[in-house]
């Protein structure tokens, strides 16, 4: 099972790589790491952040795929109908974009730092774009 840290903001996350329902996912996701990027606030999705990647292909297709993820259920949406992007939902999601509802994959679940969701989302709905890292965490 591969854990990461994630530092998105002020707060520190821990998480785990869903490899057994996302493996294609997962593989290309961790071949990126450690990522580094802009966290920023949803426009169609609710209550959720996402970062944009644009017209990056990393070869993926759906799976274990949903539109409705619960706070701390990342998604990668690998392209399509939209851009590029990983949505990471802080409350109440329905995953959007202006041409109407999306899937993406299911891959990351925060299983530490949960407390911290709501703020990092009002953080950069009010503050602006955060800095979000995703690293493998140090084994202990």
């Amino acid at each position: 099972m591969t854990m990461l840290r994630v530092t998105a903001g002020p707060f520190t996350l821990t998480a785990r790589m869903e490899e057994e329902l996302a493996p294609k996912t997962c593989k290309a996701f961790r071949a990126l790491l450690p990522f580094r990027n802009k966290l920023i606030h949803a426009r169609w999705s609710g209550e959720a952040c996402w970062i944009p990647l644009g017209d990056l292909d990393l070869g993926l297709g759906y799976e274990n795929a949903t539109s409705y993820p619960a706070p701390g259920e990342i998604l990668l949406y690998p392209g399509g109908v939209s851009e590029t992007e990983i949505l990471f939902p802080y409350g109440g999601t329905c995953f959007a974009s202006k041409a109407g509802q999306l899937a993406g994959n299911h891959f990351i679940t925060i299983i530490s730092g949960h407390e911290h969701l709501r703020d990092l989302g009002r953080r950069a709905l009010w503050e602006g774009a955060q800095e979000i890292i995703f690293e493998l965490a140090e084994a202990e």
